[in-house]
């Protein structure tokens, strides 16, 4: 088919020209970031050469806010973009680039060098992808059609191209239609549907990586014990973000494979991880606390030392720390640029504690929560912008993230920006505390809450039974009591009363609040004693709901219940507690290795309802209960501490009714009249 795709080019620069609008041809550099990341993508034919787009430019507002606009050109009828279900279809179903789209269509290719951008560039977090086709009318080729599809893209949309509009030419790029088109893509929003979809698609796409990841590391590096690899992922992560504007990240020609005790790889890595984390004004003892964690892992590792390899063509020059941070570049950071506006940590979690070298009577302990029912919990306690939230056993940071999240949302009601501000840092610098025993999993925690903006947050690796006093520890509070009046906790079940020895230390620490647990159900029908008889003294038990059993399919199989407290107020045997039966949350749960997690967590059964209704009833009352009128019991215990699970308060009527009665009546004659039509079929004659 005849092509005119030079004479669009030509057009289109022409266009360029007349609006006054700088641009860069298909072989000029736009900027060395840029041109970097374009030439380490693969190409829009699937190799890997370098990607090259027609034409290249820059918007930037008087606001000082430059965004890159990538411009692909096609030259035949059909050609603009290929779509489905309005879609911008670059990958398939499983996830794979499909390239043939990509080099055949305009605005495929444009998407394609705008993910190379978003990728793998730190300045950009946004971009325009233009598509540009056109061709002639007819056959007398005189009239030129010619087509355009605008589309933005950026990092807080977790990449997905949203059309801005139909435009007709490029005067919207102009300067004087410039700040329309800015409010215009402001506007651009994901559903929540396309989110959580984009979500699944992006958790699905981490476990592949990581899994690879963590294969090359064994495979490659054979002497890294698997749980240095959390530090080292931590650690290379850190040292690819950089501080916009004041720290470069860490390039990979900066690690030259010396040996010097200043000047190995190892080193390189740690000064670059503490330039980034003084940059984030972080507390100077959680500084030394991380860099005392991380040195184990990048300079007493000893992986900042030549290897020698079996494959003659591996360059023997290359640091093991090298090898890894190539592979962190480019399949690892990728995703979690596209994931920092959520909880990094908590996904990259239960892919990473596969890797973990875990005891057997710990194996049950290092569990992620899941995150709807994080936020479940979170709504449970009431969290608002005014409280203090501490958890005693955090992991990645799950709960500490969901309630910062409700915390600056509750912020929206402040008028003054100023005033909102100034609350939300107060927030993320005081309002928060947080506990973790464990090496590896506190790294990841720490990663989390500084890639989501909290610098200051009071992250504190120690053991919270043994060597915590309720205080801060960091920054100019330190000393002074925590005053926490909303406990979160997903607590180990090996620890001594299920793991309520962490509920009762922490409770009688605090004066008045609320505390939410999850724990195994058991714990509250004598094993978590004497813990939760001595809990009663201070505290009083608000609700009990019993958990899907299913809730940790494929990583755990204990039967959990959520136990909320209302803390400060001992309980009064009067006091009448809610007991739900939670077992149906109308979601269908399977542990699929290899599926998505929409494959694997699908809302068959009105779930999002269900989560509501559930909230509503222990907040509001029984005037809320439809899913669960028979499933809903008030009623009193003891303060025993071991009559606090819903089937110990079920009351079983084993009296028959008379629809019961009619049931087995109905059933009784039916077979009586099959067995008669029976009988009296086989007393037939049977005539030859």
């Amino acid at each position: 088919m005849f092509s005119i795709e030079e004479i669009i080019e030509d057009n289109t620069k022409e266009q360029l020209k007349a609006l006054n609008i700088d641009y860069y041809t298909k072989t000029q550099k736009i900027n060395a970031e840029i041109d970097s990341a374009l030439a380490k993508y693969p190409s829009k034919s699937g190799g890997m050469g370098k990607n090259y787009p027609d034409i290249k430019l820059f918007l930037q507002t008087n606001a000082l806010r430059k965004i890159p606009v990538m411009i692909e050109i096609k030259g035949t009828k059909g050609k603009l973009a290929k779509l489905k279900n309005d879609e911008v279809e670059n990958l398939s179903d499983k996830g794979k680039m499909l390239f043939k789209n990509i080099s055949e269509y305009a605005l495929n290719g444009a998407v394609h060098y705008a993910n190379a951008i978003l990728d793998y560039t730190y300045s950009y977090d946004e971009v325009i992808a233009l598509g540009i086709n056109g061709y002639y009318k007819d056959e007398t080729r005189k009239d030129i059609t010619t087509e355009y599809a605008f589309y933005y893209l950026n990092r807080k949309n977790l990449s997905m191209p949203k059309k801005i509009g139909d435009y007709k030419d490029l005067s919207v790029l102009s300067s004087k239609h410039l700040e329309e088109l800015i409010q215009t893509i402001d506007n651009l929003n994901l559903s929540d549907k396309e989110r959580e979809r984009l979500m699944e698609d992006l958790e699905s796409d981490t476990e592949i990586k990581l899994n690879a990841l963590n294969q090359f590391m064994h495979d490659e590096i054979l002497n890294i014990n698997p749980n240095t690899r959390v530090a080292l992922l931590v650690g290379m992560i850190m040292a690819a973000q950089g501080v916009r504007g004041q720290i470069k990240p860490l390039q990979i020609e900066e690690l030259t494979g010396e040996t010097g005790t200043y000047s190995n790889d190892g080193q390189i890595f740690i000064s670059k991880i503490t330039d980034f984390l003084d940059h984030k004004n972080l507390p100077k003892e959680k500084i030394a606390m991380v860099i005392n964690d991380l040195e184990s892992a990048f300079i007493h590792s000893k992986l900042w030392q030549h290897k020698t390899y079996t494959n003659p063509r591996e360059n023997a020059n290359e640091s093991p720390l090298k090898k890894i941070y190539t592979q962190v570049l480019d399949n690892i950071l990728p995703l979690v640029k596209k994931l920092q506006t959520a909880d990094i940590a908590g996904r990259l979690f239960n892919s990473i504690t596969k890797w973990l070298e875990v005891p057997d009577n710990e194996k049950n302990d290092v569990v992620l929560t899941p995150r709807y029912v994080v936020d479940l919990m979170v709504a449970l306690a009431g969290v608002n912008k005014d409280s203090y939230v501490w958890d005693y056993a955090t992991g990645s940071g799950a709960f500490l993230i969901s309630a910062m999240n409700a915390m600056t949302k509750d912020c929206e009601t402040i008028q003054s920006p100023q005033e909102k501000e100034s609350k939300i840092a107060h927030i993320k610098a005081y309002q928060l505390l947080g506990l973790e025993k464990r090496t590896d999993i506190y790294l990841l925690g720490i990663l989390n809450m500084i890639l989501l903006d909290d610098g200051s947050a009071n992250l504190l690796h120690k053991d919270s039974l043994t060597s915590f006093e309720g205080t801060y520890e960091q920054g100019n509070k330190s000393g002074q009591p925590f005053p926490a009046d909303c406990f979160l906790l997903n607590p180990p079940y090996s620890a001594a009363g299920k793991g309520f020895i962490f509920v009762e230390r922490a409770l009688k620490k605090m004066n008045r609040g609320r505390a939410c647990i999850i724990i195994q159900e058991n714990a509250g029908s004598g094993n978590g004693l004497p813990y939760t008889k001595d809990i009663l003294t201070h505290s009083t038990l608000l609700a009990s709901i019993k958990m899907p059993v299913d809730l940790f399919v494929g990583k755990s199989s204990v039967q959990t219940a959520i136990y909320l407290f209302d803390v400060g107020t001992p309980h009064n045997t009067k006091h009448l507690v809610k007991f739900i039966d939670f077992s149906n949350d109308g979601y269908t749960r399977a542990a699929r290795k290899k599926a998505k997690a929409s494959t694997n967590l699908k809302d068959t059964d009105n779930a999002k309802a269900r989560y509501e209704e559930l909230v509503n009833i222990i907040l509001y009352g029984s005037g809320y209960l439809h899913y669960y009128k028979e499933h809903f019991i008030e009623d009193r215990i003891t303060l025993e501490g071991k009559d606090w699970t819903f089937a110990q308060h079920q009351v079983i009527d084993t009296k028959p009714k008379l629809g019961d009665f009619k049931k087995c009546v109905s059933e009784y004659l039916a077979w009586e009249v099959s067995n008669v039509l029976k009988n009296s079929k086989a007393n037939e004659p049977n005539f030859p």
